[in-house]
């Protein structure tokens, strides 16, 4: 068995590795420092279209959030693929339930702290003349 052999068996031997380690292969979108620049490029097409849709007239005003929305999710993607290394693969399944777990806790939190927000003026004790401070 030559070395390049062995080195070849090494690569392909996953026994060792730990559960949602990632093996990137220069075959992949994201692989290598090809696919870092190809996202690091995308991200800033992405950020400088954000800033024209925002700062221009380029698109009717109304539907500026929507563009917005549309390119924030672009960016999203951009990052979670070129970056994070969020792919269809099977052996991804970890990081994508450990991101579906931090999206459902981000958005307990957001959406609590906005119910609470706007609920909050309904559960208050009202106040006397004294404690508003209108008093002479």
């Amino acid at each position: 068995m030559s070395e390049i052999d062995s080195r070849a068996e090494e690569a392909f031997d996953r026994r060792d590795s730990a559960p949602g380690e990632e093996f990137i292969t220069e075959h992949e979108p994201a692989g290598g420092l090809a696919g870092y620049l190809l996202g690091f490029g995308l991200a800033i097409l992405l950020t400088i279209a954000s800033f024209l849709a925002a700062q221009t007239h380029l698109i009717y005003q109304p539907a500026v959030i929507s563009a917005l929305v549309v390119l924030a999710i672009a960016q999203m993607g951009v990052h979670l693929v070129f970056f994070l290394h969020i792919t269809t693969g099977s052996d991804n399944t970890n990081n994508i339930l450990a991101l579906a777990f931090g999206v459902l806790i981000v958005a307990l939190v957001v959406i609590g702290s906005v119910w609470i927000m706007a609920h909050l003026n309904l559960n208050m004790a009202s106040m006397s003349a004294h404690q508003a401070g209108t008093m002479p």
